[in-house]
């Protein structure tokens, strides 16, 4: 795993300026006295946001690279290896939990700081169906309390196993994979939802978050945007298994970055809509802070996020749930997310005028 060291420099700021005389803009460095506890913050989230931004294109290229090299035999082998083990990922995954319970998610969970918050139990005699909003630009708060233990999810959910879904695409990046499903990571298709959904001991939680990549193009600090009006197939999937539905919801996860204005209509909403129809990913043009100042860049700016997992649901399974099935119960969930959000949004200095906007 890449870690880079963030070390601070002098505590200082100058201004920029250039030829034709634009407007000053003053770089705050980071002071030479940071403790060494923050910098190691700084480095967890570095090699974070290296892992969402470049780690697939970079095992790509090692397993290329390596075929040219004395090392060939080893991109064989694993091509050999991956042709095997193809199906894991629908089928639960593969989790280490050394990997899950690595030092590197504390510091990264400190440097927000991110906590996880119970509203009530879940029984690990079911499956659940959690649904996670919002997903922010690269859904720290889904990745950090789901796909690791930092923020302690097998102790307040005992007898629990997390499984948080992301694009089926990375599973199929050779080297990526494996760091993947060793946090309990799993491709987002019906089939690996149901694997989990029908386990028949139950105590697996699918995490779904349900705005996807989509939902990125909206997240930016004050925004309660939520594209869920028309996400109806998590309901589906969950009447289908008679699982009960959980509102997940994470306070702070819009306040992370800044992004480029991009309203509906403009011509840089269109692109960004039209790439992600073609590559399965959104392209948010988004920038906070930098590694060794705070003035510009694309590491998050350190604001806490608080993930409340709301109560369960009940849903009544049918095999072939007609679309008014579908509808009335989505509504349900609409209503309770609203009222989760409506009940704890005080605590997060949430203005009392400002609601969630379902499109």
């Amino acid at each position: 795993m890449t870690l880079y060291f963030a070390f601070a420099t002098c505590g200082a700021s100058f201004s920029l300026q250039d030829a034709r005389a634009e407007p000053k803009m003053k770089v705050e460095f980071a002071p030479l006295s940071l403790p060494l506890q923050r910098r190691l913050q700084t480095a967890s989230v570095v090699q974070w946001v290296f892992s969402f931004l470049a780690l697939g294109l970079c095992c790509i290229a090692l397993f290329i690279c390596l075929f040219f090299t004395r090392f060939w035999l080893v991109s064989v082998l694993y091509a050999a290896w991956w042709l095997i083990d193809r199906e894991t990922p629908h089928k639960g995954g593969r989790r280490i939990h050394i990997v899950r319970n690595s030092v590197i998610w504390r510091y990264m969970r400190d440097y927000f700081p991110i906590t996880l918050v119970k509203t009530a139990e879940l029984d690990p005699q079911k499956n659940y169906l959690l649904g996670c909003h919002p997903h922010g630009v690269l859904a720290a708060g889904a990745f950090l309390n789901f796909g690791t233990e930092a923020s302690g999810f097998s102790a307040l959910f005992p007898g629990i196993t997390p499984h948080l879904m992301t694009l089926s695409l990375w599973f199929r990046v050779p080297f990526l994979r494996e760091y993947l499903m060793s946090g309990g990571l799993v491709p987002s298709d019906k089939e690996s939802a149901s694997h989990v959904l029908r386990w028949p001991e139950g105590g697996n939680a699918l995490v779904i978050i349900v705005g996807g990549a989509q939902e990125a193009l909206d997240a930016r600090p004050g925004s309660f945007v939520l594209l869920l009006r028309k996400r109806k197939g998590f309901v589906r999937l969950a009447i289908e298994h008679g699982t009960p539905l959980v509102p997940v919801f994470s306070f702070g996860e819009n306040e992370l970055f800044n992004q480029v204005s991009n309203p509906k209509g403009s011509w840089l909403r269109r692109l960004q809509h039209r790439l992600q129809q073609i590559m399965r990913i959104s392209l948010p043009l988004f920038h906070a802070r930098g590694i060794f100042q705070y003035s510009f860049g694309l590491i998050p700016y350190r604001r806490p996020i608080c993930t409340v997992v709301g109560k369960p649901i009940p849903v009544q399974k049918k095999h072939n749930p007609s679309e008014e099935d579908v509808d009335q119960m989505h509504q349900k969930y609409l209503d309770e997310l609203s009222k989760l959000f409506e009940e704890h949004k005080a605590k997060y200095n949430i203005p009392e005028d400002k609601h969630l906007e379902f499109i």
